[in-house]
């Protein structure tokens, strides 16, 4: 049996031999953002910039994480987003690193590290998703989404 998230995605986590296949193929600062919880540069990230219709999808495992409508641009330096695609699809953890209190964003299928959630965001969420490109990837509208867990269950195969 499968975790299905409400619109209708996988959320079972990989495996451990898909997981080590899936972190093989990251750079090294993707592996120190989605892996060791770190944070890209602001104002250097690929997706900053990203102004089609599409979903942005997690770089690890493929899940897509936000659409393209609920992106806006908060001056922060990185990718930011009122809401994500599902509620299902994100994991929030608190997180008292440096001193500070935050809500780390997680995969919820992968458990990778995306971001943080600040409650600074545009009405009507009030919500601001603030989250490292090297994280995501980009997949425009019409085309399939990734599917490198390639559970031939056909979800991530449609087109958004």
């Amino acid at each position: 049996m499968t975790d299905r998230s409400a619109s209708g995605f996988d959320l079972t986590p990989p495996s451990p031999t898909q997981l080590a296949t899936l972190e093989h193929g990251l750079t090294d600062e993707e592996k120190r953002v989605l892996l060791n919880h770190g944070t890209e540069a602001p104002f250097c990230g690929t997706l900053l910039e990203e102004k089609r219709a599409g979903a942005f999808c997690c770089r690890l495992c493929g899940l897509p994480l936000f659409k393209s409508v609920e992106k806006f641009e908060s001056g922060t330096g990185w990718p930011s987003f009122t809401a994500p695609y599902d509620p299902d699809h994100l994991k929030l953890v608190r997180d008292t690193s440096y001193g500070m209190v935050r809500v780390e964003t997680r995969c919820a299928r992968c458990d990778s590290h995306q971001g943080h959630v600040f409650p600074d965001g545009p009405p009507p969420s009030g919500e601001r998703y603030c989250i490292n490109s090297v994280a995501l990837t980009f997949t425009p509208e019409g085309e399939a989404l990734p599917d490198p867990l390639d559970r031939g269950d056909g979800l991530a195969s449609a087109a958004i």
